[in-house]
């Protein structure tokens, strides 16, 4: 257990300097917020109401999509996996670090969100401060999950890349953090439902759609963690 935290405060550190996760789970998705917030609540102020919600999905997407799969890549897929073999410390508790500091950094990243949103932009703060955060840690989860399956799936660094950015974008437009989703095409709509980000969005927004957003994140989550046992075991025998 203790080396497994301290595995984990030197993967947090090491996250910190890099560029990568500091761009994705820091610099844009602040940045986004600091634009995109003065934007919407000036040409649609009802956006107020849901903007802490849509800018946090946005980071948090961004962050765990983008910048985590790599960092995974570089644990699992080159010369510091035999480093964990070599010592007798199970890969998983590689890839269960990085994600545990990715999950520090965009919790992070969405308190800033929080606390800036009601003084920039006179956003409106959830009602339920408990459930709010709570639905929150479970989007985090689940998202990074998916960024666990991508980073143990895919090999190449670039080829990673494209498919992170793929796989982000679509789950952006179609969550409804940037227009509603009745105005998409039938087929889009549904298509947008495959992301956790239309469902975190929803958990996100409060109470009224809680059980229908919390049980297809479950869903998504359990795929995604029998997904990573299983590339785990191919990655042990390879």
């Amino acid at each position: 257990m203790n080396a497994f935290l301290y595995g984990t405060m030197l993967q947090f550190k090491i996250d910190i300097r890099s560029r990568t996760m500091l761009v994705t789970c820091y610099l844009v998705p602040l940045l986004f917020f600091a634009v995109m917030g003065g934007i919407f609540t000036s040409l649609m102020p009802e956006t107020k109401d849901t903007l802490i919600q849509s800018m946090t999905v946005m980071g948090v997407s961004m962050g765990a999509l983008i910048g985590v799969p790599p960092s995974v890549l570089e644990i699992c897929g080159s010369n510091i996996k035999k480093m964990y073999e070599a010592n007798g410390v199970p890969l998983y508790c590689g890839l269960l670090s990085s994600i545990l500091s990715a999950f520090v950094h965009l919790f992070i990243m969405s308190v800033i969100i929080f606390a800036a949103a009601p003084a920039a932009f006179d956003a409106v703060i959830p009602s339920d401060l408990l459930l709010y955060f709570a639905a929150l840690v479970f989007f985090l989860i689940v998202s990074l999950s998916i960024a666990g399956v991508l980073g143990l799936l895919v090999k190449s660094q670039a080829k990673l890349t494209m498919i992170s950015q793929i796989l982000f974008f679509p789950s952006i437009m179609l969550s409804g953090i940037m227009f509603p989703v009745n105005l998409l095409p039938e087929f889009l709509e549904q298509l947008g439902k495959l992301f956790p980000a239309t469902w975190g969005y929803a958990l996100l927004l409060g109470p009224k759609s809680e059980l229908n957003s919390c049980i297809p994140l479950a869903v998504i989550f359990f795929i995604a963690a029998v997904t990573n046992r299983f590339l785990l075991k191919r990655i042990r025998t390879e």
